[in-house]
């Protein structure tokens, strides 16, 4: 498997892509149940196939791949690829690990980022959707009157609702948070980076955008 990624050069028709940078890219983790779990790279993915832990799945006909067959697909024209030593190699997208079959177990990270996620970039008082820009982020019980910043504790709020709200409880300022805050459940959602996949909303639901790459 070393020989196929000392190399790699990609080729992305009318795209200036970095050295490496498809290596880089998200690859979405399916367990034995083909149910999301993790988001790898390109590179990982492509060693877990050599390694028969894990096959391709494509995402137009839910075809199975081992690394013998994909290794011998061509790409087509415009499709990029991973240029080894001795041949192209088409990117995956999708792969369904062969043996695992739980569900992940990790947590979220309380993060702005996260915050902004789980409250969908809507306002939990008013409803409205500003834009990011013009939303901050509340502490539910002021920290004035010995908040945390926790899970359970922030939300979302654009500037006139934290402006009317200021240094007081919603109940002080009569003021309704549409939901209560929770710490959320694990998902494709929370990442750091990559930008949505089109082939993955065949496996995970619509509201499940994007997951933090492996390591």
């Amino acid at each position: 498997m070393n020989t196929l990624l000392l190399k790699p050069l990609v080729y992305a028709p009318q795209s200036a892509l970095k050295p490496l940078a498809s290596l880089l890219k998200p690859v979405l983790v399916l367990n034995r149940n083909w149910q999301p779990i993790n988001v790898a790279t390109v590179a990982r993915a492509l060693i877990m196939l050599w390694n028969d832990s894990a096959k391709i799945v494509d995402p137009i006909d839910y075809r199975l791949y081992d690394w013998s067959d994909w290794s011998r697909m061509v790409p087509d024209r415009d499709e990029p690829f991973i240029q080894s030593v001795r041949q192209r190699i088409r990117i995956p997208e999708v792969i369904a690990l062969t043996k695992f079959d739980a569900m992940p177990t990790q947590t979220v990270t309380f993060s702005r980022r996260n915050v902004f996620k789980r409250d969908k970039v809507t306002c939990q008082y008013c409803g409205k959707q500003p834009g990011s820009e013009e939303l901050t982020i509340d502490h539910v019980v002021p920290r004035a009157q010995g908040g945390q910043s926790t899970w359970t504790n922030c939300v979302l709020a654009c500037i006139d609702c934290n402006s009317k709200k200021a240094d007081r409880t919603p109940a002080q300022a009569h003021m309704k948070l549409r939901k209560e805050p929770v710490r959320p459940a694990w998902k494709p959602i929370y990442a750091d980076r990559m930008n949505r996949v089109k082939s993955w909303s065949k496996f995970i639901s619509e509201a499940y955008w994007i997951v933090e790459l492996e390591d």
